[in-house]
């Protein structure tokens, strides 16, 4: 796996508006466990041309679909975050969603003990915080019907494709391998950030209730606050412009 952030980011394009040139600041992606790039594109079109967003392609999905996936999220951190380095100048956020916030956190964790590299912003959205009492005894499935079945009760948008067997075949490694990665999932401890942190979750999502989402902010020294919207695990889908106008209230601008 290359260290090149072509590697591991992926943009969309915006008709009339040369994003990545001209964008005041900077928004990184991750997915939800199964996810892909793609999850983002309708939040990456309702931030620009403002804000650049790109999202994080895990290996084993879609263009990457040839590689293994990675089950260990602390391996998957170092190398999102060998590719991403330090910003270019511009304000930064990271956002990840259910699992993605989880790896968001570790990477910004990683780029803080760079010179200049913490973000600027964390938004971790449908998670649990490993502050939370109890979060690692929470059940993990114990087989693929077992998974398949959650997955399909979460409803995400992407949840259909586990109806057609050709389409589960190929989705099937990559959903393992994401959930082997969270169920030896082990958290870097303490409040190694100072950036601010936001945690986003629905109301009815039962993945991660508001007090569990809450407890992020006892992985950072800086600022936190939470948001909560209507709707389950997949809140997100039905409030992307809320989400973007939060993202853009909280980014500071180059100058500021």
């Amino acid at each position: 796996m290359g260290r090149s952030r072509d590697v591991w980011l992926r943009r969309f394009q915006v008709a009339g508006a040369k994003v990545a040139g001209g964008a005041e600041c900077e928004v990184v992606c991750f997915p939800h466990a199964g996810g892909s790039a793609s999850y983002w594109r309708p939040l990456a079109l309702a931030l620009a041309p403002a804000v650049d967003v790109s999202a994080v392609q895990y290996p084993g999905r879609l263009d990457r679909l040839r590689e293994a996936p990675v089950e260990d999220l602390h391996r998957l951190a170092d190398l999102i975050a060998e590719a991403l380095g330090p910003s270019d100048g511009r304000p930064r956020a990271l956002l990840g969603h259910s699992m993605g916030a989880s790896l968001a956190y570790e990477v910004a964790v990683r780029l803080a003990r760079l010179p200049g590299g913490e973000p600027d912003l964390l938004v971790v959205s449908g998670r649990r915080a490993p502050a939370a009492a109890g979060w690692r005894e929470r059940h993990m499935p114990t087989g693929e019907a077992e998974l398949v079945d959650r997955v399909k009760g979460l409803g995400g948008t992407d949840s259909a494709l586990f109806d057609e067997p050709g389409l589960l075949e190929l989705v099937l490694p990559a959903l393992l391998g994401d959930y082997r990665a969270l169920a030896s999932y082990e958290d870097t401890p303490g409040r190694p950030l100072t950036c601010p942190v936001v945690g986003l979750t629905g109301d009815r999502d039962p993945e991660a209730t508001v007090e569990e989402v809450g407890a992020w902010g006892e992985h950072t020294s800086g600022a936190f606050r939470t948001r909560v919207f209507a709707g389950g695990h997949f809140f997100l889908n039905d409030h992307t412009g809320e989400v973007a106008e939060l993202i853009r209230g909280l980014l500071p601008t180059r100058a500021g």
